[in-house]
């Protein structure tokens, strides 16, 4: 049998057959490395336009999880492909690495301070700790192939940062938004800290919600403001009925708030106590009664909540007084339409607290313990004294009705416990008293989110949120390096130069150059007559105030930046907390885009979790399948939405990877031995068929480069999969097999084809 191989022109290539990518892309990472390819695209960038993707950090606590890798990924594509475009896109990674989950861990390795180990050495552990879980972190995040400037990183530990954060407070405090107060916050009574809002998780939670008597004390007085339709008064005690979820606040009651536009009746019914007088809103009336199981009753007086301001009533328990006022607050949705009101434990009632000058009560401890001069619950857990408040309510007649209720309650999101409104002396900045609100909504009109019911959403918190409390009581932590007069409260007067001298020497030493410093250092003679600060700043103002310490610092960024990006639960984090700080500092957001990515679940739509066994990582995606397969996932997925994620969506990943990959080594080899100076065919040489291919693909790379304008990447998958696997796999590269194998080599039908390859491969892989 003759052999006809000879004859033949044979595709050839080095390319390998399988990519065998877990073994060959730490090799290509050494590469990068050993050429120094981001300083190398640096220098090359000079002088080009400025495209500056600012990183979020993330904690420096623990492995990177598949959420982690998702949104390093993102940033990776938009980097390099403005990059490709003729931009200088510097990418600088950071990390927040201050905070209550670096102490818990230090925690259980050398004790809490105070107890077996001092704050000094306390805090030096905290820094070995975080800086050991960057290392671990910035392994994994180069492992995907993500390229930064890995090598200077900004740390928000570092001695510099931690100088200019305390400076951004200086700046805050300058422009008027910082004051102290007595307020209710959410509070962590495992943390022993208070918690920002960005801290916050609802989940359901099981409460007693209660009905309670408050007794009118003049009868007569809320008679004669109501309206009687049948000229009858009714018979009975009179009370106003209140309904709430949290029984142990009462104990801190000071006020009922009712909406004065609301319409209220009173109503005779016997509930077990013998026939009495009863104030509901007249919308919740029939839900109240049904609620208590009564179907006899009778309205015997109208009045609005407005005609009742001022009223006094009795505490349930306690021997005072507490005045009826009026809120806005108190809605219809539901319970009775009179809300028990404690400001030393809700944002509402503290505000509609202040306005009639009602005083903060707070009988609850950091512990969450009720203090010793306590009536009636001293030394009892808040969560546990629900049912003593029940208990003294049911003995004084005054408890109406109870029931257990299923609701959405906040939750601490480092123990997952629920936590409690506590009124305490905090440091806040003010979103009223020199219209940072305002200013924040002007701002985040002026910034394209994307996508665009960010901004809706952004809007809704920033309209709706409370003074940002960014004091903490930890160790941990930057300093609010002030100094409070003892008797007056009021900051020093000289404070802006005291806050730069501070800064300068946490820049030599660090945060302890404060804690560890005595005040007659900088006060002298009035030392006396001052108290030093040994509150710390919230987290959230630390990573918030970035555009300060990285984007004005670094001469390769800018400010403001062009881009944020980050997960769609940052619109209450980092999002709004850098926003905040910079329209507090400069007048205007620090960002001129915001991106946002959704959260990674299983194939089924759930949330992750290892009780689950639905856990993906990272590091066991890219030691087998490899990063590029992990990478392309993320490119293929929508992630404007949530992205789902398993090992099948993986492995099916890993088949489109192969088939793509299977396309570009033929071409290659199929281009073996063509050089484009000798064997380029003109279009007007070209066949029919080659012409519209390299057509086909011309418009493709306008496509791609327009989807990554858009920041569309799953377009670009889509595109460049269906031309791979259809328009040339499917269809073109099969057609030109005869041809290309058994035509003269230097045929104008042979030539023709590799000149349509050649720029084939060209679209796929240059810009």
């Amino acid at each position: 049998m003759s052999n006809y191989k000879d004859t033949l022109n044979l595709p050839k290539t080095a390319f390998p057959m399988k990519a065998n990518l877990a073994n060959r892309e730490p090799e290509m990472l050494k590469y990068w490395d050993d050429i120094d390819l981001y300083t190398n695209l640096r220098k090359q960038g000079e002088g080009r336009p400025k495209f500056v993707l600012h990183d979020g950090p993330p904690y420096a606590n623990g492995d990177i999880h598949i959420g982690h890798a998702v949104n390093k990924i993102l940033k990776d594509f938009i980097v390099k492909s403005k990059t490709l475009s003729g931009f200088d896109a510097p990418y600088v990674p950071g990390w927040d690495c201050h905070g209550l989950p670096i102490e818990l861990n230090v925690e259980k390795k050398v004790g809490k301070v105070g107890r077996k180990v001092d704050a000094p050495t306390f805090r030096s552990k905290c820094r070995d700790y975080a800086r050991k879980q960057v290392d671990g972190q910035r392994k994994d995040f180069i492992r995907l192939g993500v390229m930064g400037d890995w090598e200077h990183p900004y740390l928000t530990m570092d001695y510099h940062f931690e100088a200019d954060i305390i400076r951004a407070l200086g700046r805050i405090i300058a422009n008027g938004h910082l004051n102290k107060g007595y307020k209710p916050v959410h509070w962590c009574t495992d943390c022993g800290s208070a918690l920002a809002e960005a801290e916050v998780e609802y989940e359901d939670k099981t409460s007693p919600a209660i009905d309670v008597r408050f007794s009118v004390l003049d009868e007569e007085a809320l008679l004669a403001r109501c309206h009687h339709p049948d000229g009858h008064k009714g018979e009975g005690p009179v009370s106003v009925i209140i309904w709430t979820t949290t029984p142990w606040t009462l104990p801190a009651n000071r006020a009922v708030s009712l909406n004065p536009g609301l319409d209220y009746a009173l109503v005779q019914a016997d509930l077990g106590r013998g026939t009495e007088r009863l104030l509901f809103a007249e919308a919740l009336l029939k839900d109240a009664m049904l609620r208590y199981d009564c179907d006899k009753y009778q309205v015997v007086a109208y009045c609005k909540g407005a005609d009742l301001e001022h009223l006094k009533l009795a505490h349930p328990f306690y021997d005072r007084e507490v005045p009826v006022i009026l809120g806005d607050h108190v809605t219809t949705e539901a319970g009775t339409g009179a809300v028990h009101t404690a400001p030393g434990h809700g944002q509402d009632d503290y505000v509609v607290g202040q306005r009639y000058g009602i005083p903060v009560d707070n009988p609850v401890g950091a512990n969450g313990v009720f203090l010793e001069d306590t009536e009636l619950f001293a030394g009892k857990h808040v969560f546990s004294a629900n049912d003593d408040v029940i208990d003294v309510l049911k003995a004084k007649g005054m408890l109406v009705h109870v029931e257990a209720l299923q609701h959405s309650y906040p939750h601490c999101w480092r123990h997952k416990t629920p936590i409690i409104f506590r009124a305490t002396p905090q440091w806040f900045i003010s979103m009223e008293q020199k219209g940072l609100r305002k200013a924040a909504l002007q701002a985040i009109g002026e910034v394209e989110w994307l996508p665009d019911w960010g901004k809706a959403r952004i809007e809704g918190m920033v309209q709706g949120r409370p003074d940002w409390c960014v004091s903490r009581q930890r160790t941990w932590g930057v300093p609010i390096a002030l100094f409070t007069h003892k008797q007056t409260g009021e900051l020093h007067p000289d404070t802006a130069r005291l806050i730069e001298e501070v800064a300068l020497r946490v820049e030599r030493q660090g945060i302890d150059a404060w804690f560890e410093m005595d005040a007659i250092e900088l006060l002298g003679d009035e030392t006396a007559q001052y108290d030093k600060v040994t509150d710390t700043l919230d987290v959230w103002f630390d990573s918030g105030t970035t555009h300060q310490c990285v984007l004005e610092r670094r001469k390769e960024l800018g400010f403001p930046a062009d881009l944020y990006l980050e997960g769609s639960d940052q619109h209450r984090g980092w999002f709004q907390s850098s926003l905040l700080t910079s329209v507090a500092m400069h007048g205007k957001a620090p960002y001129r885009q915001v991106l946002t990515h959704g959260f990674t679940v299983d194939a089924k739509g759930q949330k992750m979790s290892k009780s689950k066994g639905n856990v993906v990582a990272p590091q066991k995606i890219v030691n087998s399948l490899g990063a590029d397969v992990l990478r392309l996932w993320v490119a293929a997925t929508d992630y404007r939405n949530e992205m789902n994620v398993s090992d099948e969506i993986l492995k099916r990943t890993a088949d489109a990877y192969r088939r793509m990959r299977n396309t570009a080594r033929f071409l290659l080899a199929n281009i073996h031995g063509f050089d484009p100076a000798q064997h380029l065919l003109p279009p007007a040489n070209m066949l029919m068929l080659d012409r519209w291919v390299v057509a086909r693909a011309a418009r493709l790379q306008d496509e791609v480069t327009q989807a990554y304008e858009a920041y569309e990447f799953h377009h670009i998958y889509q595109k460049v999969h269906n031309f791979c696997a259809g328009d040339l796999g499917g269809f073109y590269l099969d057609v030109i097999k005869d041809r290309q194998y058994t035509t003269q080599s230097d045929s104008v039908a042979r030539r023709s084809a590799q000149t349509a390859m050649y720029h084939i491969v060209e679209a796929l892989a240059r810009w």
